[in-house]
């Protein structure tokens, strides 16, 4: 974890599901766009019917959506395999064509903070998506607005070498501190983005 006197270039938000991560990104989002920093990637959205949850999508921050799971979709891959979670289909081939795009760094040089809602379980059957987050991560001139789940059961080894590098912050978002907490994560996102304007 990153000190106050060497600020983070990465900043994760934890908490449990449901706990609001998303809608501090979204906040976050909306407050760094006014001040005219360059944004690019995704979040996640869940996709309801009436008060039932089928699924969730993935939309990047121009607009574009597509599926990321379903309840009970039948998705096999062209190699024959079905990726679930739970009671969730997995549809690898959309979350990919509409994710990765938005993880390539489309002005070279210019500082970009790149937003990844989220580093999870269902992301994680795709290798593509762990290559394109551990290039972003390593790239000069970037700083990762992230979400990743809070460790539960079997630990998922790339999000745990993501929530270990010296060079992020991590932010637990819980229903008591989510309302004050959005500050602090500007905060530490303005910090990151100063060291590669000065």
């Amino acid at each position: 974890m990153a000190s106050l006197s060497n600020p983070a270039r990465h900043i994760l938000l934890t908490g449990q599901p449901g706990v609001g991560k998303t809608t501090l990104v979204h906040k976050a989002c909306e407050s760094l766009s006014k001040s005219g920093k360059k944004l690019q990637g995704f979040y996640t959205e869940e996709v309801r019917s009436g008060k039932e949850r089928i699924g969730f999508d993935v939309v990047t921050l121009d607009g574009t959506r597509g599926p990321l799971a379903r309840v009970g979709d039948e998705d096999i891959s062209s190699g024959g395999r079905k990726y679930t979670v739970g009671k969730y289909t997995v549809k690898l081939h959309s979350f990919e064509q509409t994710a990765l795009p938005t993880l390539i760094n489309k002005a070279s040089g210019v500082p970009c903070i790149f937003v990844i809602d989220e580093i999870g379980k269902m992301e994680m059957f795709s290798q593509s998506f762990i290559k394109a987050v551990k290039n972003v991560l390593d790239s000069q001139k970037t700083t990762v607005l992230a979400t990743i789940p809070v460790p539960k059961g079997r630990p998922i080894p790339f999000v745990e070498e993501v929530r270990a590098r010296k060079d992020a912050v991590v932010f637990t978002v819980t229903k008591e501190n989510r309302n004050g907490i959005l500050e602090d994560i500007l905060s530490a996102v303005n910090e990151s983005i100063m060291k590669y304007e000065t």
